[in-house]
This record gives C-alpha cells, sequence and structure tokens, in this order.
C-alpha cells in the first residue's frame, strides 16, 4: 500500500510514519505540510491511500477533496483517512465516504485499524467493475455536495465565538458531588472508559464521556492535553522530565507527583509553553 502524508505539524507527521513504519507493507511515498501542497503531491504520486489533516493553512483536508474531484486530473482518486483532533469533523468525514478518520494524538492500535480498512476498501474497489461515464458523473456530484456541507460546516466552526467555560466542575467523590474551582485541577485522565480528575486536595470522576466532551468545558489557557489519554492544567506542572527518545513526561504538583507522558505530536507545543 502506498500512501502520502499531509499534516501542517511536523512531529505529528513523524509520529504518524513511525506509527505506519512499524506495522509494516505501508511505503509512505512523500509528505506535505499544506493543502497546496497536498494536492500536488496526490497528482504526482497518485497513492493509494492519503493521510489528511483536516485543517491546514492554505486549503484544508475537505477542500484538498473538493479540488481534486472538481479538475478531475487523476487516473483515481485515493482513498482518504482524516486525521483531526476535533470529533465534529471526524463522524462527518464519512459523508465524502472516507475510508476513517484518527484523531490525535494518535494510537497505534487505531492507525492499524484505519489501515486495515483501508486494504479491504482497497480489495472491494479492485472487485467492482468499472462505473459508466453516467454513474461516475453521478458519484462525482454527490462527493462534492457532501464535501461542501464539511467546509460550511468547518467554516461556521471557526467564526463562532467560544462559550465562556465555566469557572468550576462537578466532581464525583464517592455518593459526593463536589464543584470544584478549574484552577485546583492537576489533570484528568480517561481509564477504561472513565475520566478521573484529580486535585491537590480530592481525587474523583467526571460525569463526561470522553476528554473531548471535558475539555469543551475547561479553559483552554489552562488546559492542553499531553496526550490520548490525559488533559493536564499546565499551572501545575511540577517539572518537565527529558525521557526515552527525545520525549518528555511531565510531573504534575498532585499527592502522588504523577509521571504523565507526552505524546510525540504533542512535543512541540511543550516546548513552546515552556521555551524548552
Amino acid at each position: 500500500m502506498t500512501a502520502l502524508i499531509i499534516d501542517d505539524e511536523q512531529l505529528a507527521r513523524e509520529e504518524l510514519k513511525y506509527l505506519l513504519e512499524s506495522i509494516g507493507n505501508v511505503e509512505v511515498l512523500a509528505e506535505g505540510s499544506n493543502g497546496i501542497e497536498a494536492v500536488k503531491l496526490i497528482e504526482e504520486h497518485q497513492p493509494d491511500v492519503v493521510f489528511l489533516d483536516v485543517q491546514m493553512p492554505g486549503l484544508d483536508g475537505f477542500a484538498v477533496l473538493k479540488h481534486l474531484i472538481d479538475h478531475r486530473g487523476l487516473d483515481h482518486l485515493p482513498l482518504v483517512v482524516f486525521a483531526t483532533a476535533y470529533d465534529q469533523y471526524a463522524v462527518r468525514a464519512f459523508d465524502v465516504n472516507a475510508v476513517d478518520y484518527l484523531l490525535k494524538p494518535f494510537d497505534r492500535a487505531r492507525i492499524l485499524q484505519a489501515v486495515e480498512r483501508t486494504r479491504a476498501r482497497m480489495l472491494d474497489n479492485s472487485s467492482e467493475a468499472a462505473p459508466t461515464a453516467l454513474e461516475a458523473g453521478i458519484r462525482s456530484e454527490a462527493e462534492s455536495t457532501g464535501i461542501n456541507t464539511l467546509l460550511e460546516m468547518l467554516h461556521r466552526q471557526q467564526a463562532a465565538p467560544r462559550a465562556t467555560a465555566p469557572s468550576k466542575l462537578i466532581v464525583q467523590v464517592q455518593s459526593r458531588l463536589l464543584l470544584v474551582d478549574q484552577a485546583e485541577i492537576c489533570f484528568a485522565a480517561i481509564e477504561d472508559g472513565t475520566i478521573r480528575v484529580v486535585t491537590p486536595a480530592v481525587e474523583g470522576h467526571s460525569k463526561c464521556r470522553t476528554l473531548e466532551e471535558l475539555l469543551e468545558l475547561l479553559d483552554p489557557n489552562l488546559f492542553w492535553r499531553a496526550h490520548r489519554g490525559y488533559v493536564v492544567n499546565i499551572d501545575h506542572i511540577r517539572e518537565v522530565v527529558p525521557w526515552f527518545k527525545s520525549s518528555y513526561q511531565l510531573r504534575m504538583d498532585d499527592k502522588k507527583q504523577t509521571e504523565i507522558p507526552v505524546s510525540r505530536s504533542q512535543t512541540r507545543r511543550l516546548r513552546e509553553l515552556f521555551n524548552l
């Protein structure tokens, strides 16, 4: 399987390439950092699959697909796996017949699943009869309509003002529901589908189902998703600990001085936060 990786974050590209190579039988032909490069690389290499970021400078991921469909400069459109930090785009990605979507930070097991789905789609496509010109035209129009819908949703989301986050969060400690100041929260972690919330004084659980849902309630100036399984309050980071292969861990200021890994894709953000 041949692939392209298109993402405006170098560390995200490096992490995804590393994980794809660890899976095996996926040849990454090239990498791009924006939508304009994406179009050129897709037309040049005509890969089997493109791992395509949603939000990028120039053209975002959906606009890249719309350009390719409208201009029809390819023998065939590649399969697409969207990469995004936002659930709402990921779910709607299937409206444009994307094979799969990956939420950042990346997870090896989830990428393996996306690769397997791509292989299955490639086998299905190879066994189908070639579409007639009319069928191809209908399919192209449907795909373009779906992408237009996604583009409008993306632009509305970017233009909409963000609601002010509440200053307090409900944390369940045994049978009690405590109102905790956001500034007191050290970190939150998801374990077996349950979100654990830790402060210097108490440890309990949130009623939120996902970390994405929890982040919607938290102050974005304070909280950072350092890893797929962790959200940290940057004011409660006690120490940045250099770790294996230029990675880092965060030692928090809770009672246990919990050490939290920083994913490869978030290393740049860590360096920006603390001028490392």
